[in-house]
């Protein structure tokens, strides 16, 4: 990260204008299927961490309420219950720093698209994930298709900020400002001791953690698009 504010803001002012037009319109329904991605990222993330350790996914779901679940079998309690939130913001991160610091982005904008199409295929029974995930998965892939890099770069960087944008947000809300609420981290405090609010506040912590690691090492010295080289 340059040491001059002045440096860095010239050098990431199109990620600062993307993050600008997601906050003016975050409460309308433009952004409704950004959140409701980010959703299907934090129960896929759930489903990811019980097959990492040995269990399996029997079920996901979203809901257009920006509700979800996930239905899993064996693997470690504490690690698919930690995954959510914080599954899906590096899930978000990762989408992010590929496509700061890669050029495979339509690589992977329709590799994202055959997952949500194979989950789709494994796990999704009811009607609006279906729907939901069908939809988003054949539009990905046909951008990752039909649009030009560039594009497609920009694609990725706003569901990577969306994710990182939202899922703090979602902690706060979901853990400590309503801990009195069903959530991850009160399925955990009751499992393995502690409270709601303490697992909010350490998911809260790590999530900074992993934004300032982005603003830090992911995103470079220069991550415009237009041009892409800084000017002398």
């Amino acid at each position: 990260m340059p040491h001059h504010p002045m440096s860095y803001i010239r050098g990431h002012w199109q990620l600062f204008a993307i993050l600008a037009v997601v906050f003016a319109l975050w409460q309308t329904p433009v952004v409704l299927p950004l959140k409701i991605f980010v959703v299907f990222l934090h129960e896929l993330a759930h489903g990811l961490a019980a097959i990492l350790t040995g269990g399996r996914i029997e079920a996901i779901s979203i809901s257009v309420d920006q509700g979800g679940y996930a239905v899993t079998r064996g693997g470690s309690g504490f690690a698919i219950l930690s995954a959510g939130y914080l599954g899906s913001l590096l899930l978000g991160a990762a989408l992010l720093v590929s496509a700061l610091r890669s050029d495979a982005d339509k690589i992977v904008l329709g590799a994202l698209g055959m997952v949500m199409l194979i989950v789709c295929a494994l796990y999704i029974r009811d009607g609006f994930a279906l729907l939901f995930c069908l939809g988003v998965g054949f539009a990905l892939i046909g951008m990752a298709g039909a649009l030009s890099h560039d594009i497609c770069d920009l694609v990725l960087r706003v569901i990577g900020l969306s994710s990182l944008i939202y899922v703090p947000y979602d902690i706060f809300d979901d853990t400590i400002r309503r801990s009195s609420l069903p959530s991850d981290a009160r399925m955990l405090a009751e499992a393995v001791g502690g409270t709601a609010q303490l697992w909010g506040g350490i998911w809260l912590v790590l999530s900074g953690l992993v934004i300032y690691w982005c603003l830090r090492h992911g995103i470079g010295a220069h991550s415009n698009l237009w041009p892409r080289t800084p000017s002398a």
